[in-house]
């Protein structure tokens, strides 16, 4: 059953009803455009009965959007100041289930019985990152990932070898996810307008992507190599083999991490695994 939202009072309203301001140190910048929250929705391809997960809904803009397609979906809040609107609006909208705790401590396979979801948020800032690197190297793994973070992250996530953006994110998302930038999002789309823009992010996990163990690897080498991104391969990498790491990965020892693609990020974890 999909959501008629002309039987909702506009978001604005919503807000100035329940006296709710964005809070600053939750990182929130509240998305309250339906034609923005629509797109978002339509680039997460998910529909009639699909199983969505969405992370820090707030006022429900982006909620309102995913119950629209016919999806199921459960939305995760911190903010305790959002459960009466968010439960006006679950009172009109049996397909949405509320969740009222810390995204970064909820089990996700709990939340949906083990089916198979989709993820899709406009992430609070700050905890963006860490949330994304939870998802794709925890135990569960997410049907799709769509995604909004400061265009700065964005950048760093779907950045490759020699851009100045290149680093860990971009290889951890890459080896376990086809990355695409599907859309960008000005500062002005939001209230309150965050002093920067942002974009979204599609991620598909691949039918390939590492082991844990490997990825657990992974983790280490890129921690260690760009921890020191200006120094060499023999030397950021020296506490964990140096150059005959290096070497056994079939890599140049004087070159520099921000220059070494995925490929070759993944040998350096094997070797270190191995």
């Amino acid at each position: 059953m999909t959501l008629d939202l002309s039987e909702l009072p506009a978001l604005r309203e919503s807000l100035a009803a329940h006296g709710l301001l964005a809070k600053k140190s939750f990182g929130q910048h509240f998305l309250l455009d339906l034609n923005i929250t629509r797109k978002i929705a339509r680039l997460a391809t998910v529909g009639d009965g699909d199983q969505v997960i969405e992370v820090g809904p707030g006022p429900g803009g982006l909620t309102r959007a995913l119950l629209e397609t016919g999806a199921q979906v459960t939305a995760v809040e911190k903010d305790e100041r959002f459960r009466p609107l968010l439960e006006e609006l679950a009172a009109v909208a049996p397909a949405l289930h509320l969740v009222f705790g810390d995204a970064l401590q909820v089990d996700e396979a709990q939340l949906t019985g083990g089916a198979p979801a989709h993820l899709v948020s406009n992430l609070p800032y700050n905890v963006g990152t860490p949330l994304l690197i939870k998802w794709l190297t925890g135990p569960w793994t997410p049907a799709s990932l769509t995604l909004m973070f400061q265009k700065e992250v964005a950048d760093r996530i779907v950045a490759g070898p020699g851009d100045e953006a290149y680093g860990r994110l971009a290889v951890i998302v890459q080896a376990t996810c086809q990355a695409q930038r599907v859309m960008d999002v000005p500062a002005r789309a939001f209230t309150p307008p965050p002093k920067v823009d942002s974009a979204v992010v599609r991620l598909v996990p691949r039918a390939d992507r590492p082991a844990r163990d490997l990825l657990r690897a992974l983790e280490r080498v890129t921690a260690a190599a760009f921890g020191q991104r200006r120094k060499m391969l023999r030397s950021s990498l020296k506490v964990l083999g140096g150059e005959s790491l290096v070497a056994a990965a079939g890599l140049d020892p004087q070159a520099r991490a921000e220059t070494i693609d995925l490929a070759g990020f993944l040998r350096l974890a094997e070797q270190l695994g191995g």
